[in-house]
């Protein structure tokens, strides 16, 4: 399945390819309004060029893009953040409170991401990554309203995948933009125009209770669509909402299952969530066979598997105290 660089929905939305890994797995979102512009989210430094072309293509100046707004800071997010800001001379940065302080001064961050990756595996997928002005960033808490030459964007606190996590209702299109917490999509899945979604529950703040509540809020506002980071927009809101509720308290047991191994939790995760995913697509009228599935989502797995462990070892520390 090739997809484009680009796909314009209309209402000014247009997803742009990170280039992330692979085609497909990353969605830049350009959000035009009457020739001002803005971006949520950044893939890595790799992604600035092709973003760049697409805004040349649409005769978007860099100097109209007013915003650049993080759902979150996992650097698959907000990596490239400072590229952009060199090459956006007149965006604000927009990202939560929690997360402002990693943008401004990202040496945690960085130093975090490299003692699991490696030095040379984190230039690989994120290039460079350096600090931000502090007078070009806006810390956004709950209920910020941002204005895109007279369109609205309203960012609400939306933990569960993290805590410095918001999501962006645009009354115009009457739709989210969710990075992750809405889960993730990929197009390769979709069966006879339904998608197939499911949670994410990457290291290290992953919180069962919380996303449970910030997809209840966000299906309050009865979008249309939602635009997720993993990949692009997705319909039929309300049956993807309920299947997620499902997938969290299904993710959740299988944790729970795996604290009475007393070997290697992380494989059981593995397995477990393998077998429970490709049940589910079968489910879902996928056809194909379960060793392109795995290839397919192996990276979401293993990282979902590595937050469930996270999730559970903090679950029993804190009924230790």
């Amino acid at each position: 399945m090739n997809l484009p660089h680009f796909i314009d929905y209309g209402f000014g939305i247009s997803a742009i390819d990170a280039q992330y890994h692979r085609p497909g797995r990353a969605a830049i979102h350009l959000i035009a309004e009457n020739g001002v512009a803005a971006l949520v989210d950044t893939g890595t430094q790799f992604s600035v060029p092709g973003v760049m072309q697409v805004l040349k293509s649409k005769q978007i100046a860099p100097e109209a893009v007013a915003y650049v707004l993080l759902t979150h800071i996992h650097l698959d997010h907000a990596g490239g953040a400072s590229a952009f800001m060199e090459q956006l001379p007149n965006a604000k940065l927009v990202v939560h409170p929690r997360g402002a302080k990693y943008m401004v001064n990202p040496t945690k961050l960085i130093a975090g991401v490299k003692a699991v990756y490696g030095e040379a595996e984190f230039k690989r997928l994120y290039g460079e990554i350096h600090p931000i002005d502090e007078q070009r960033v806006i810390e956004a808490p709950d209920e910020t309203r941002i204005d895109l030459n007279g369109r609205t964007l309203l960012l609400l606190d939306t933990p569960g995948h993290a805590r410095h996590h918001y999501c962006i209702f645009d009354e115009r299109s009457q739709s989210f933009f969710t990075g992750d917490t809405f889960g993730v999509s990929y197009r390769e899945l979709d069966v006879n125009g339904l998608e197939f979604v499911f949670p994410t529950t990457t290291p290290v703040q992953f919180d069962p209770a919380a996303a449970h509540a910030s997809l209840h809020r966000i299906m309050s506002y009865h979008p249309q669509h939602a635009f997720l980071t993993h990949y692009s927009r997705i319909g039929h809101l309300p049956h993807h909402a309920a299947q997620m509720h499902d997938l969290i308290d299904a993710f959740v047991g299988i944790a729970n299952e795996a604290a009475k191994e007393t070997s290697d939790r992380h494989a059981y995760i593995v397995r477990a969530m393998k077998s429970l995913l490709c049940e589910r697509l079968a489910a879902h009228g996928c056809t194909w066979q379960p060793e392109a599935i795995h290839e397919l989502l192996r990276i979401d797995i293993e990282l979902n598997a590595m937050g469930l462990e996270t999730w559970l070892n903090q679950s029993e520390q804190s009924n230790k105290t």
